[in-house]
């Protein structure tokens, strides 16, 4: 099959990663030649540190680069795709009209994927003259990484677009999960409330973020607690989801004011540094604020 990634950011080229590592061949593409190269020098090294840690070979290495090229062309890009998927940041009209300019360069048959983590994918299928090979493919952060793809059904998607979708993720070797097209899917809102709530804690002085973090990954046998998983995300992505299902399903969503005071701080977790956790080359050093050091 052969697969276009729209946007090498961590999504975008995680996306074209295990695409290629299943035998596709990818065309990723991005607005400026300094993102496309930043894409694939991050794909060079997940799969290098996959060769250090014996998850992959040299020779496997080695063809998935092979498969995957790089391109700043939006109409070369998608000309030949079987299915395109966007990883653009989450903004509504800018979705829009990427499906718009994809379906003016791609061939009837072509299925057209948003990776949205929140918003309406049936909004995204209405700009279409075609909207019934709109789909949802929800991956999640960093995509090389982690099993599940939440497939989301928009209420245009039909039969042969859902069984196209289903298809890919169970090739690339993920565990696919269906849902219908509502205000968060499944993932996302659950993940939100347990988030968000997770913040409030910490608002209210009830325990530490590396204590209720650790609570959770012992206790529930989540692999990372939801203050450090909301670092990883981004809290200006999060900020953004709590929001709109704050519009969409009502003040359970509220986002507490420590996000809103970070977002506006610049304190986005660890992309900037900073969030509810220290960050230093990609690895937590110590907790922000109030809460010193680390020890968990």
């Amino acid at each position: 099959m052969q697969i276009a990634v729209l946007g090498a950011g961590s999504m975008g080229h995680g996306i074209a990663q295990v695409s290629a590592m299943a035998s596709h061949d990818v065309v990723m593409r991005d607005v400026e030649t300094e993102f496309v190269e930043n894409g694939l020098e991050g794909i060079r090294t997940n799969l290098q540190g996959g060769v250090d840690r014996d998850k992959v070979t040299e020779a496997e290495m080695d063809a998935a680069l092979e498969r995957i090229e790089g391109t700043t062309d939006l109409e070369a890009a998608v000309a030949d795709a079987d299915l395109v998927v966007e990883a653009v940041p989450e903004d509504m009209d800018l979705k829009k009209d990427v499906f718009s300019d994809v379906e003016d360069a791609t061939g009837e048959d072509t299925v057209i994927a948003s990776n949205t983590s929140s918003l309406s994918v049936t909004e995204m299928a209405s700009v279409l003259d075609r909207p019934e090979r709109a789909v949802g493919l929800h991956f999640f952060n960093p995509p090389h990484l982690m099993d599940l793809v939440e497939i989301v059904v928009a209420e245009q998607t039909d039969e042969r677009t859902e069984e196209v979708a289903i298809d890919y993720v169970r090739d690339i070797e993920k565990e696919d999960v269906v849902v219908r097209d509502t205000a968060g899917f499944a993932t996302s809102r659950l993940g939100l409330a347990l988030g968000l709530e997770a913040i409030r804690m910490v608002e209210q002085g009830v325990a530490s973020p590396a204590d209720i973090d650790t609570g959770m990954s012992i206790g529930y046998g989540h692999p990372m607690g939801p203050l450090e998983l909301t670092d990883h995300v981004g809290l200006d992505v999060r900020l953004h989801v709590a929001e709109h299902l704050r519009e969409e399903l009502g003040e359970r969503f509220k986002p507490p004011q420590t996000l809103r005071r970070k977002v506006r701080a610049g304190n986005l977790g660890k992309k900037t540094g900073e969030g509810f956790y220290v960050w230093e080359d990609g690895e937590r050093v110590g907790m922000s604020g109030q809460w010193g050091s680390d020890d968990d």
